[in-house]
């Protein structure tokens, strides 16, 4: 009898089939206490999206999961029920984990300690729970976005004092999309890869591997009903596109799908500061830091407008940031149009 050789479709399998757990295994070519630890800290951030996409898809059959729960969060904003569904997850899931020592989000005023853990938790994690809840009543597209850092000291006071440190002390970060297909995007410093949940294996499988943002897309991001309380370099910026061909308008309201879209396609998303909130309204640590991380991992840039997302030090936990990331060279055309702006003020002023 011949030996059996494989058929095509079983290696097209062993492609197909790689694992969330296995691929951060492979990305760090070690089975050492970190590299084990980062495996199952995804892991358990995977089972998070899994149980959040699981809950969204039966949203709309629940009267628990829809609308405000009539609370204001620490930014000052009405919370969706959704939000505090979400942020519990995560602390659910990961106070069984035994890595990490504390979680902190924008919905919670202070970070969330998990004592049990702190003697052998050396990671903290950082989330968005649900990055764009509005769209949850309408059904559209949102997301979560999260952050690992290594826990610093000893620090069981609830102020997070360490985590006043730029995104390049960022271990991981990354987002999962709930849209038609629940996907999981991740960088440990070793490029961005996208998986996408199977619901039948109840896994994540490798999709793409080692995404790279094009130089420049044809798409600009940005919520132009804000356009009157813009400076005038963003306003020009947008005139500049309107009046030029090659460039398309799109906006989801949620910065996870429209970050998404400018990973994989190229081009600009902008939340820019206001004339009444110049800081914006992007959280540093829990968004634009770790979508930045995962940005200049794909060749593209994050910045203020004036700096790189990267090198911002906050100065409290909550810090918002302006917020421009995308190709570098549609990144690099807004920030023209800032400097022109400033230069022009700095001669208006020596005049």
């Amino acid at each position: 009898m011949a030996d059996y050789q494989p058929a095509d479709s079983a290696f097209a399998l062993d492609r197909d089939c790689t694992t969330l757990s296995r691929h951060v295994l492979e990305q760090l070519h070690s089975f050492g206490p970190e590299a084990q630890d980062l495996s199952a800290l995804m892991n358990r951030i995977a089972l998070a999206g899994k149980i959040i996409a699981r809950h969204l898809s039966r949203a709309g059959l629940m009267e628990s999961a829809l609308g405000f729960t009539g609370d204001i969060n620490v930014q000052g904003e009405a919370v969706k029920k959704m939000d505090i569904y979400a942020n519990d997850v995560f602390i659910s899931v990961f106070k069984q984990s035994g890595l990490v020592c504390r979680l902190a989000s924008e919905e919670m005023d202070t970070p969330y300690y998990i004592p049990e853990n702190c003697p052998i938790g050396r990671y903290t994690l950082l989330y968005d729970p649900i990055d764009g809840s509005s769209n949850v009543d309408i059904n559209l597209n949102v997301g979560s976005i999260f952050s690992i850092r290594r826990q610093q000291g000893d620090d069981l006071d609830q102020t997070g004092l360490d985590l006043l440190q730029d995104g390049r002390q960022q271990l991981a970060a990354g987002y999962i999309l709930y849209g038609p297909s629940t996907v999981l995007v991740y960088s440990i410093g070793r490029g961005v890869h996208a998986f996408v949940l199977d619901p039948s294996l109840g896994e994540f499988i490798l999709a793409t591997e080692n995404i790279q943002v094009p130089a420049h897309g044809p798409t600009y991001s940005v919520n132009e009903g804000n356009f009157w309380q813009w400076e005038d370099a963003i306003r020009d910026f947008t005139r500049y596109v309107h009046r030029h061909d090659g460039y398309s308008a799109r906006y989801t309201g949620a910065l996870v799908a429209d970050f998404h879209r400018i990973l994989t396609q190229g081009g600009v998303f902008l939340y820019p500061g206001t004339t009444k909130k110049p800081e914006g309204k992007l959280r540093l640590l829990y968004e634009t830091a770790p979508l930045a991380f995962l940005i200049e991992q794909a060749g593209g840039r994050a910045s203020t407008g004036t700096e790189d997302i990267m090198g911002v030090v906050p100065g409290e936990i909550h810090q918002r940031t302006p917020f421009l990331v995308g190709s570098r060279d549609d990144v690099a055309l807004v920030e023209s149009f800032i400097q022109d702006h400033s230069r022009r003020q700095s001669t208006l002023l020596t005049n």
